[in-house]
């Protein structure tokens, strides 16, 4: 059985490294938004086109995924890492040097490109070297780091009030440039003898595009993940408004409530939920399943609480319950996905998984501020959310795995 499998050496070095890449991920995509008016007195353009270099990385980084995915089963995982890394460093320096909107608009779509290649490899990565009872547990803390990196993106706007806005581009896009060579000298394949995959030049996108489709189960994940896409920027995206409005907070100090403590509880339920399905999946196969639908089950009441309670703390409480229980399933979605599909496909049936949930998350975008427009009240959009929570939870339970499908 793999969970009696020994790890390969590099096993939690690979997990250490991917680390600082996924704060650096997450830290250079989301920085832009910290610096609208540093940038947006530097460079001329609208509030639509600000809005618009976001959603265009956003379109862009989601249809490429799938393609980009097929590239880490095709190809090394390690050098696909690699060269993702080099790619967006490289466009974060020169996005610093764009003097016109339209040189933005082509660099946020070379970030999409260059972005779209390093989470599905990654996650890969990550679960070829921790093939049992370490693999939720290691995915988790992997994610951390985009967690952490999110909330670092404030840096980007602290730097561009205290020198410009090129600065920090310039500054972040030579550091990861310099921590490729660290990935180069310690970042490795893990051994075939341990993934027991097909040697990646046999490997076919349209093969593992049919083989994907071909599990009644990946179409119940593809829409698990579309939902909870639609759940959680509805929280995200509103949930800044709603504590401004109801406890009469500042722009700043709202978003800091939404945010700050939001990302401490994905961060403490990454860990949490990761080590609860490895330890639980020694005794049940299913546990790297049943986890996440429990934390979904207790996020949903989470985000109700926050949404109708009239004491703040209480309110706070209950997104950090949303978050903590809500990231269960971030640690265990790519463990899952090694249940269900080829292991071969796994780097391409994430990329999907991610296109869909990055494609359904711009249109919820839009969907919000048509109806910030109409002045809905956001109490619907957190009922909306709960409910959607709850049918996520219903969606995963259903999943079925390798083994049960042989054996039923």
């Amino acid at each position: 059985m793999t969970d009696n499998l020994k790890l390969p050496s590099r096993a939690w070095l690979v997990v250490a490294l991917l680390w600082v890449v996924a704060a650096l991920n997450y830290l250079d995509r989301v920085m832009i938004t910290t610096m609208r008016r540093s940038l947006m007195d530097a460079v001329p353009m609208t509030e639509a086109q600000f809005g618009l270099l976001t959603s265009v990385f956003l379109i862009v980084y989601a249809v490429l995924s799938p393609f980009a995915g097929f590239l880490a089963d095709r190809f090394s995982r390690s050098k696909v890492i690699i060269g993702s890394l080099f790619v967006w460093s490289v466009v974060t320096w020169l996005t610093a040097h764009a003097k016109t909107f339209e040189q933005l608009i082509a660099t946020r779509a070379l970030m999409g490109i260059s972005e779209a290649c390093y989470v599905p490899a990654a996650l890969a990565l990550i679960v070829d070297y921790h093939r049992g009872r370490t693999r939720s547990l290691a995915t988790g803390i992997h994610l951390t780091g985009i967690s952490i990196g999110s909330g670092l993106s404030g840096l980007g706007g602290l730097l561009a009030e205290r020198h410009d806005w090129t600065f920090p581009f310039n500054l972040f896009g030579i550091v990861g440039i310099v921590y490729c060579v660290v990935l180069w000298l310690g970042l490795r394949d893990a051994p075939e003898a341990d993934t027991g995959t097909v040697a990646p030049p046999k490997v076919k996108f349209g093969e593992a595009i049919v083989s994907l489709f071909s599990k009644g189960s990946f179409y119940l994940m593809l829409l698990f993940w579309g939902l909870l896409s639609v759940a959680g920027w509805g929280v995200v995206g509103w949930m800044p408004t709603y504590l401004g409005e109801q406890f009469n907070l500042s722009q700043g100090k709202a978003g800091l409530s939404a945010t700050a403590y939001l990302n401490t509880g994905i961060a403490l339920g990454l860990l949490i939920g990761g080590f609860w399905a490895d330890r639980w999946s020694r005794t049940n196969k299913r546990a790297r399943i049943l986890v996440p639908v429990i934390g979904l089950c207790i996020a949903a009441p989470g985000v109700l609480l926050a949404a109708n309670s009239t004491v703040l703390a209480l309110a706070i409480a209950g997104l950090v319950i949303y978050g903590l229980t809500r990231s269960f399933t971030d640690s265990n979605m790519m463990p899952i996905l090694c249940m269900v599909s080829d292991q071969r496909y796994l780097a391409t049936g994430f990329g999907v998984l991610n296109m869909f949930a990055c494609l359904v998350g711009a249109a919820t975008i839009y969907v919000g501020g048509a109806l910030r427009d109409a002045h809905v009240d956001v109490g619907h959009v957190f009922r909306f959310a709960a409910g959607g929570l709850i049918v996520c939870a219903v969606l995963l339970f259903l999943v079925r795995t390798h083994r049960e499908q042989t054996t039923s």
